[in-house]
Protein backbone atom coordinates (compact mmCIF):
# COMPACT_ATOMS: atom_id res chain seq x y z
CA UNK A 1 0.00 0.00 0.00
CA UNK A 2 1.33 3.45 -0.96
CA UNK A 3 1.91 6.14 1.66
CA UNK A 4 -0.49 8.53 -0.07
CA UNK A 5 -3.26 5.91 -0.04
CA UNK A 6 -3.36 6.01 3.75
CA UNK A 7 -2.10 9.56 4.34
CA UNK A 8 -4.15 11.37 7.04
CA UNK A 9 -5.61 14.08 4.82
CA UNK A 10 -7.56 16.54 7.01
CA UNK A 11 -11.31 16.85 6.49
CA UNK A 12 -12.22 19.84 4.33
CA UNK A 13 -14.43 22.58 5.77
CA UNK A 14 -18.06 21.49 5.33
CA UNK A 15 -17.19 17.88 4.44
CA UNK A 16 -18.27 14.84 6.46
CA UNK A 17 -15.43 12.43 5.65
CA UNK A 18 -11.68 12.84 5.09
CA UNK A 19 -10.50 12.88 1.46
CA UNK A 20 -8.87 9.85 -0.14
CA UNK A 21 -6.20 10.11 -2.84
CA UNK A 22 -6.74 7.57 -5.65
CA UNK A 23 -3.52 8.33 -7.52
CA UNK A 24 -5.11 10.93 -9.79
CA UNK A 25 -7.71 12.81 -7.72
CA UNK A 26 -9.01 13.29 -4.22
CA UNK A 27 -12.32 11.53 -3.55
CA UNK A 28 -14.60 13.05 -0.91
CA UNK A 29 -18.34 12.92 -0.26
CA UNK A 30 -19.01 11.46 -3.70
CA UNK A 31 -17.02 14.16 -5.52
CA UNK A 32 -13.51 14.34 -6.95
CA UNK A 33 -10.96 17.16 -7.01
CA UNK A 34 -7.28 17.40 -7.77
CA UNK A 35 -6.70 20.18 -5.22
CA UNK A 36 -7.70 20.24 -1.55
CA UNK A 37 -8.69 23.79 -0.67
CA UNK A 38 -8.49 24.46 3.07
CA UNK A 39 -8.00 28.22 3.07
CA UNK A 40 -8.17 30.60 0.15
CA UNK A 41 -7.60 34.32 0.68
CA UNK A 42 -5.16 37.13 -0.04
CA UNK A 43 -1.49 36.14 -0.23
CA UNK A 44 1.69 38.21 -0.17
CA UNK A 45 2.34 36.89 -3.67
CA UNK A 46 0.22 37.12 -6.81
CA UNK A 47 -0.55 35.44 -10.11
CA UNK A 48 1.19 38.36 -11.84
CA UNK A 49 4.38 37.67 -9.88
CA UNK A 50 4.15 33.98 -10.72
CA UNK A 51 3.90 34.92 -14.41
CA UNK A 52 6.84 37.30 -14.07
CA UNK A 53 8.94 34.55 -12.50
CA UNK A 54 7.99 32.01 -15.15
CA UNK A 55 8.57 34.42 -18.04
CA UNK A 56 11.75 36.15 -16.89
CA UNK A 57 13.50 33.70 -14.55
CA UNK A 58 11.92 30.50 -15.81
CA UNK A 59 13.23 27.13 -14.74
CA UNK A 60 16.78 27.80 -15.97
CA UNK A 61 17.89 30.86 -13.98
CA UNK A 62 21.35 29.89 -12.60
CA UNK A 63 20.59 30.79 -8.98
CA UNK A 64 17.26 28.96 -9.04
CA UNK A 65 18.84 25.86 -10.59
CA UNK A 66 21.45 25.81 -7.82
CA UNK A 67 18.76 26.44 -5.22
CA UNK A 68 16.79 23.40 -6.36
CA UNK A 69 19.91 21.23 -6.55
CA UNK A 70 20.69 21.97 -2.90
CA UNK A 71 17.11 21.12 -1.93
CA UNK A 72 17.29 17.80 -3.78
CA UNK A 73 20.59 17.01 -2.02
CA UNK A 74 18.93 17.50 1.36
CA UNK A 75 15.96 15.31 0.48
CA UNK A 76 18.20 12.51 -0.85
CA UNK A 77 19.44 12.03 2.71
CA UNK A 78 15.96 10.84 3.73
CA UNK A 79 16.12 7.89 1.36
CA UNK A 80 14.55 7.19 -2.00
CA UNK A 81 11.91 4.53 -1.42
CA UNK A 82 8.13 4.60 -1.42
CA UNK A 83 7.91 4.99 2.36
CA UNK A 84 9.17 8.59 2.20
CA UNK A 85 6.83 11.57 1.89
CA UNK A 86 8.01 15.06 0.91
CA UNK A 87 5.99 18.29 0.89
CA UNK A 88 7.08 21.29 -1.17
CA UNK A 89 5.70 24.35 0.62
CA UNK A 90 5.05 27.27 -1.73
CA UNK A 91 5.19 25.00 -4.77
CA UNK A 92 4.09 27.79 -7.17
CA UNK A 93 5.16 26.76 -10.70
CA UNK A 94 6.24 23.29 -9.57
CA UNK A 95 9.90 23.48 -10.61
CA UNK A 96 11.13 22.05 -7.29
CA UNK A 97 8.62 19.20 -7.48
CA UNK A 98 9.69 18.38 -11.04
CA UNK A 99 13.35 18.15 -9.97
CA UNK A 100 12.45 16.02 -6.96
CA UNK A 101 10.36 13.72 -9.16
CA UNK A 102 13.28 13.16 -11.54
CA UNK A 103 15.81 12.63 -8.74
CA UNK A 104 13.61 10.56 -6.41
CA UNK A 105 10.95 8.86 -8.57
CA UNK A 106 9.78 6.43 -5.86
CA UNK A 107 9.23 9.07 -3.17
CA UNK A 108 5.71 10.33 -2.39
CA UNK A 109 5.53 14.01 -3.34
CA UNK A 110 2.89 16.62 -2.59
CA UNK A 111 2.77 20.36 -3.03
CA UNK A 112 1.10 23.22 -1.21
CA UNK A 113 0.63 26.91 -1.84
CA UNK A 114 -1.50 29.83 -0.69
CA UNK A 115 -2.31 31.12 -4.17
CA UNK A 116 -5.20 29.35 -5.85
CA UNK A 117 -4.29 30.23 -9.42
CA UNK A 118 -0.80 28.74 -9.09
CA UNK A 119 -2.04 25.48 -7.56
CA UNK A 120 -4.81 24.97 -10.10
CA UNK A 121 -2.43 25.72 -12.98
CA UNK A 122 0.12 23.26 -11.59
CA UNK A 123 -2.58 20.60 -11.24
CA UNK A 124 -2.94 20.64 -15.03
CA UNK A 125 0.80 20.16 -15.58
CA UNK A 126 1.32 17.53 -12.87
CA UNK A 127 -2.03 15.72 -12.69
CA UNK A 128 -0.74 12.76 -10.65
CA UNK A 129 0.50 14.91 -7.79
CA UNK A 130 -1.66 15.75 -4.74
CA UNK A 131 -1.86 19.51 -4.19
CA UNK A 132 -3.16 21.49 -1.24
CA UNK A 133 -4.17 25.11 -0.76
CA UNK A 134 -3.68 26.45 2.77
CA UNK A 135 -2.19 29.21 4.89
CA UNK A 136 1.08 27.95 6.41
CA UNK A 137 0.35 30.03 9.53
CA UNK A 138 -2.72 27.78 10.03
CA UNK A 139 -1.49 24.55 8.45
CA UNK A 140 -4.28 21.92 8.65
CA UNK A 141 -2.01 18.87 8.30
CA UNK A 142 -1.80 16.63 11.39
CA UNK A 143 1.34 16.34 13.55
CA UNK A 144 4.28 14.16 12.49
CA UNK A 145 2.94 13.18 9.06
CA UNK A 146 5.74 14.28 6.68
CA UNK A 147 9.34 13.03 6.33
CA UNK A 148 10.75 16.02 4.45
CA UNK A 149 9.81 19.61 3.61
CA UNK A 150 11.31 21.92 1.01
CA UNK A 151 10.53 25.60 1.52
CA UNK A 152 12.36 27.87 -0.93
CA UNK A 153 11.87 31.64 -0.85
CA UNK A 154 8.56 31.46 0.97
CA UNK A 155 9.13 32.58 4.54
CA UNK A 156 9.97 36.17 3.55
CA UNK A 157 6.42 36.50 2.17
CA UNK A 158 4.78 35.56 5.49
CA UNK A 159 4.18 38.21 8.13
CA UNK A 160 4.25 35.74 11.05
CA UNK A 161 7.25 33.68 10.03
CA UNK A 162 7.56 32.09 13.48
CA UNK A 163 4.03 30.64 13.28
CA UNK A 164 4.93 29.20 9.86
CA UNK A 165 8.12 27.67 11.25
CA UNK A 166 6.28 26.13 14.19
CA UNK A 167 3.76 24.46 11.86
CA UNK A 168 6.51 23.01 9.69
CA UNK A 169 8.16 21.64 12.83
CA UNK A 170 4.82 20.21 13.99
CA UNK A 171 4.01 18.31 10.80
CA UNK A 172 7.50 16.80 10.42
CA UNK A 173 8.10 13.31 11.74
CA UNK A 174 10.90 12.79 14.28
CA UNK A 175 14.23 12.88 12.38
CA UNK A 176 12.41 14.66 9.56
CA UNK A 177 14.28 17.26 7.48
CA UNK A 178 13.33 20.80 6.48
CA UNK A 179 15.35 22.42 3.69
CA UNK A 180 14.78 26.15 3.99
CA UNK A 181 15.97 29.02 1.81
CA UNK A 182 15.39 32.76 2.30
CA UNK A 183 16.90 35.97 0.84
CA UNK A 184 20.06 37.08 2.67
CA UNK A 185 21.08 40.50 3.98
CA UNK A 186 18.54 42.54 5.99
CA UNK A 187 20.35 45.77 5.08
CA UNK A 188 20.03 45.00 1.35
CA UNK A 189 16.24 45.32 1.14
CA UNK A 190 15.60 47.22 -2.12
CA UNK A 191 13.12 47.73 -4.96
CA UNK A 192 13.46 44.06 -5.95
CA UNK A 193 12.25 42.96 -2.51
CA UNK A 194 9.54 45.60 -2.54
CA UNK A 195 8.27 44.47 -5.95
CA UNK A 196 8.28 40.79 -4.93
CA UNK A 197 6.31 41.62 -1.76
CA UNK A 198 9.00 40.53 0.69
CA UNK A 199 8.39 41.38 4.33
CA UNK A 200 12.10 41.09 5.09
CA UNK A 201 15.51 39.67 4.23
CA UNK A 202 17.38 37.52 6.79
CA UNK A 203 20.84 37.16 8.22
CA UNK A 204 22.04 33.59 8.73
CA UNK A 205 22.06 34.24 12.48
CA UNK A 206 18.44 35.43 12.42
CA UNK A 207 17.09 32.49 10.46
CA UNK A 208 18.94 29.90 12.54
CA UNK A 209 17.75 31.56 15.77
CA UNK A 210 14.18 31.49 14.49
CA UNK A 211 14.58 27.81 13.60
CA UNK A 212 15.91 26.91 17.04
CA UNK A 213 13.12 28.83 18.75
CA UNK A 214 10.65 26.79 16.70
CA UNK A 215 12.26 23.59 18.02
CA UNK A 216 14.58 22.62 15.15
CA UNK A 217 18.15 21.44 15.34
CA UNK A 218 20.36 23.18 12.76
CA UNK A 219 22.15 20.57 10.70
CA UNK A 220 23.68 23.00 8.22
CA UNK A 221 23.75 26.76 7.68
CA UNK A 222 25.36 28.31 4.62
CA UNK A 223 24.78 30.78 1.76
CA UNK A 224 24.10 30.53 -1.94
CA UNK A 225 25.70 33.08 -4.29
CA UNK A 226 29.03 33.52 -2.51
CA UNK A 227 31.20 34.19 -5.58
CA UNK A 228 28.85 36.82 -7.03
CA UNK A 229 28.14 38.52 -3.69
CA UNK A 230 30.35 41.63 -4.32
CA UNK A 231 28.49 42.43 -7.56
CA UNK A 232 25.17 41.61 -5.89
CA UNK A 233 25.95 43.95 -2.96
CA UNK A 234 26.81 46.82 -5.32
CA UNK A 235 23.62 46.30 -7.34
CA UNK A 236 21.55 46.28 -4.15
CA UNK A 237 23.09 49.54 -2.97
CA UNK A 238 22.23 51.18 -6.29
CA UNK A 239 18.69 49.83 -6.13
CA UNK A 240 18.17 51.12 -2.60
CA UNK A 241 18.73 54.67 -3.87
CA UNK A 242 15.78 54.17 -6.27
CA UNK A 243 13.11 53.21 -3.72
CA UNK A 244 11.26 56.48 -4.42
CA UNK A 245 11.05 55.87 -8.18
CA UNK A 246 7.59 55.52 -9.78
CA UNK A 247 6.20 51.98 -9.62
CA UNK A 248 6.30 51.40 -13.38
CA UNK A 249 9.93 52.43 -13.59
CA UNK A 250 10.87 50.15 -10.68
CA UNK A 251 9.02 47.23 -12.25
CA UNK A 252 10.91 47.71 -15.51
CA UNK A 253 14.23 47.75 -13.66
CA UNK A 254 13.41 44.57 -11.73
CA UNK A 255 12.36 42.73 -14.89
CA UNK A 256 15.56 43.77 -16.70
CA UNK A 257 17.75 42.69 -13.80
CA UNK A 258 16.12 39.25 -13.63
CA UNK A 259 16.38 38.86 -17.41
CA UNK A 260 20.03 39.92 -17.55
CA UNK A 261 21.13 37.76 -14.62
CA UNK A 262 19.43 34.75 -16.19
CA UNK A 263 21.72 35.11 -19.22
CA UNK A 264 24.90 35.89 -17.26
CA UNK A 265 27.57 33.30 -18.13
CA UNK A 266 29.77 34.21 -15.16
CA UNK A 267 26.86 33.69 -12.78
CA UNK A 268 26.12 30.31 -14.33
CA UNK A 269 29.68 29.02 -13.90
CA UNK A 270 30.09 30.62 -10.48
CA UNK A 271 27.10 28.80 -9.00
CA UNK A 272 28.14 25.53 -10.64
CA UNK A 273 31.49 25.78 -8.88
CA UNK A 274 29.72 26.73 -5.68
CA UNK A 275 27.51 23.63 -5.79
CA UNK A 276 30.60 21.43 -6.10
CA UNK A 277 32.37 23.16 -3.20
CA UNK A 278 29.22 23.28 -1.06
CA UNK A 279 29.64 19.58 -0.29
CA UNK A 280 32.79 20.47 1.64
CA UNK A 281 32.40 24.02 2.99
CA UNK A 282 29.80 26.51 4.23
CA UNK A 283 29.88 29.98 2.71
CA UNK A 284 29.94 33.02 5.05
CA UNK A 285 28.00 35.41 2.76
CA UNK A 286 25.79 35.19 -0.30
CA UNK A 287 22.55 36.12 -2.00
CA UNK A 288 20.42 33.60 -0.11
CA UNK A 289 20.60 31.87 3.26
CA UNK A 290 20.30 28.09 3.08
CA UNK A 291 19.65 26.04 6.22
CA UNK A 292 18.99 22.35 6.68
CA UNK A 293 17.01 21.62 9.81
CA UNK A 294 16.02 18.43 11.59
CA UNK A 295 13.37 17.52 14.12
CA UNK A 296 14.84 15.52 16.99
Amino acid sequence: MQVLDVFPWPILPGASLPPRWNGHNFEMDGKTSHVLIYQASESNWSDDLTSLHENEAGRDHPIDIASRQLAVQSMRNLGSDSKISILDVGCSSGFVLEDLKRALPEVNLMGSDYLRGSVESLSQRMPNLPLLLFDLRQCPLPPACIDGITCLNVLEHIDDDFAAMRHMYRILKPKGVLHLEVPAGPALFDIYDEHLLHHRRYSLKEITQLARQAGFQVKRATHLGFFVYPAFWCAKQRNRRKLNWPKAKKTSLVVNQIRNSRKNIFLRWAVRLEIILSRMINFPVGIRCVVVLTKQ
